[in-house]
């Protein structure tokens, strides 16, 4: 398989070869690419997780257990004026 590179992306995967750290050009791709699979991976655990708690949310909801947008949004400040205040000390 023969990938063309921009000449950018090309002098990255030299300069990782040259670091040491990898042995060939291949191995650089071959890294790349499994971590994007590992990004891929998470991205999916992640979209799935999230519809699961807007599935959990909505039947809360649906079951009048709900808590007012200004509510949640005032408990968040108050959160983070007390980090605030503890990260000054």
């Amino acid at each position: 398989m023969n990938v063309h590179l921009t000449p950018e992306l090309e002098q990255l995967v030299q300069t990782r070869v040259k670091s040491g750290r990898y042995n060939s050009a291949s191995e650089v791709v071959r890294e790349a690419l499994r971590l994007l699979e590992q990004r891929d991976e998470v991205f999916t655990l992640r979209k799935d997780e999230i519809r699961k708690k807007t599935e959990e949310g909505w039947q809360s909801a649906t079951r009048g257990e709900f808590v007012d947008g200004d509510e949640v949004v005032d408990r968040i400040d108050a959160e983070l004026e007390v980090m605030e205040l503890a990260a000054r000390k």
